[in-house]
């Protein structure tokens, strides 16, 4: 943990729970996060579109790396 964290956590610490709430809305427009209502509405993406499909080489990479080491070590 950084000091600088170690620091916010300390002055966290001695804020009256009443004023918790400012806080956190601080804390949330600073970093820029989502509310849950929004997290709910944003469009979810399937990661599968992402994914390559399998080829003969990529299937036989292992064998082909291995007959690579075999032939560097003639």
């Amino acid at each position: 943990m950084t000091q600088l964290r170690k620091e916010a956590i300390q002055i966290l610490k001695t804020v009256p729970e009443e004023k918790l709430e400012y806080v956190i809305q601080i804390m949330k427009n600073v970093d820029g996060n989502l509310s849950p209502d929004d997290l709910k509405k944003k469009k979810i993406i399937g990661l599968e579109q992402f994914v390559m499909p399998a080829t003969e080489r990529g299937q036989r990479a292992d064998d082909y790396v291995r007959e690579l080491r075999e032939n560097d070590r003639m």
